[in-house]
């Protein structure tokens, strides 16, 4: 494939890893920006697993060798001054800090720089990062709270060619959720949408995600055997990016309670894959036809009855493409970068 722009780009992140829980699908990000860049260099705070083309580079900081902080900063600097003849333009992802830390010698060197950033808190280093960067990149409205002339709303990034419906696959799983589990993910409503279904069909709940801390994890454990739901919820742990797709073809409806106020991408991922999403997440008002938006525990019960497995089944998959595809996101991306300065 050509290169659209023929650019030189630095990548900025935290992992570059297949197979890590969390960040794993940045691994195809950086494969989508090198169809459209003539070089990507990625400096990484931690490096896995990882098969890229070979016009992407990988400058791992040293976390995965047990490198400390002062180490990381001097490879930082010392990779953003050694290759600054390879690369026109910086994309943060996702860490304000290292827009804080590298704007300085990047804007010497005039190098454009965008910062993606989506996440509903508003830290003083956000706050820096905004005075610094060129531009800030998010997906949508819900996810960032900053007021800034310098964010453009892009979607996203949904790998449609990994999540999407997959025909034949058996539906063994009736009731999901992915995600970090921690209080404001809201499983407790959930395990209590549960409770109040069973009393007219056997629906289970499998939840997809690693706990934030061992305390919220003993809480939800008791918290399921007081509702005598043991044998109906099924924690699964987290999932890899190759993992989570069979889940999601695998069940029948997507719930969520999550109460950080943005659009989840999971949701989208669960969507792209024809899944019914029933939502009592503030992030998911702004979805179309084919989601179900309840504000309370007893609305969510009932629209995952039966009824609504078997008759919302209206095209999710065609939104997710037009609004939130990989495949469109990166160009959107490195041509608002390609923007004179």
């Amino acid at each position: 494939m050509p290169k659209i722009y023929g650019m030189k780009l630095l990548i900025v992140t935290q992992v570059v890893d297949t197979e890590h829980p969390v960040l794993g699908f940045f691994h195809r990000w950086i494969a989508e920006f090198s169809k459209h860049c003539e070089l990507v260099h990625v400096i990484t705070l931690q490096a896995g697993r990882h098969s890229l083309p070979a016009n992407v580079h990988i400058h791992s900081l040293g976390k995965e060798q047990g490198k400390g902080r002062l180490t990381y900063l001097w490879r930082f600097y010392k990779y953003s001054w050694q290759l600054r003849h390879e690369y026109d333009a910086v994309f943060v992802h996702m860490v304000p800090l290292y827009v804080v830390l590298g704007a300085p010698l990047w804007r010497l060197l005039r190098k454009r720089i965008g910062l993606w950033y989506v996440h509903g808190s508003l830290s003083l280093t956000l706050r820096v990062a905004n005075i610094l960067t060129n531009i800030i990149f998010t997906a949508v409205p819900e996810g960032f709270n900053l007021e800034t002339k310098k964010v453009q709303y892009v979607g996203h990034g949904i790998d449609i060619d990994r999540f999407k419906p997959v025909e034949g696959v058996a539906k063994d799983l009736d009731l999901v959720t992915v995600g970090r589990i921690s209080p404001s993910k809201q499983v407790v409503a959930l395990i209590d949408v549960l409770a109040l279904v069973r009393k007219q069909l056997p629906l289970t709940l499998t939840i997809v995600g690693g706990f934030s801390n061992p305390e919220h994890e003993a809480e939800l454990h008791t918290y399921v055997e007081e509702k005598g739901l043991t044998d109906a919820v099924q924690f699964v742990g987290t999932r890899t990016q190759t993992e989570l797709p069979q889940i999601l073809n695998r069940a029948r409806v997507f719930v969520t309670a999550a109460q950080n106020g943005s659009l989840d991408k999971v949701v989208l991922e669960a969507m792209a894959c024809g899944l019914p999403v029933v939502s009592m997440a503030p992030g998911t008002k702004s979805l179309p036809l084919g989601t179900a938006q309840v504000e309370t525990v007893e609305a969510l019960a009932t629209c995952v009855s039966e009824e609504f497995v078997t008759t919302q089944h209206h095209s999710k998959q065609e939104y997710v493409v037009k609004q939130h595809s990989l495949v469109t996101l990166i160009p959107t991306i490195i041509s608002i970068l390609c923007q004179p300065k």
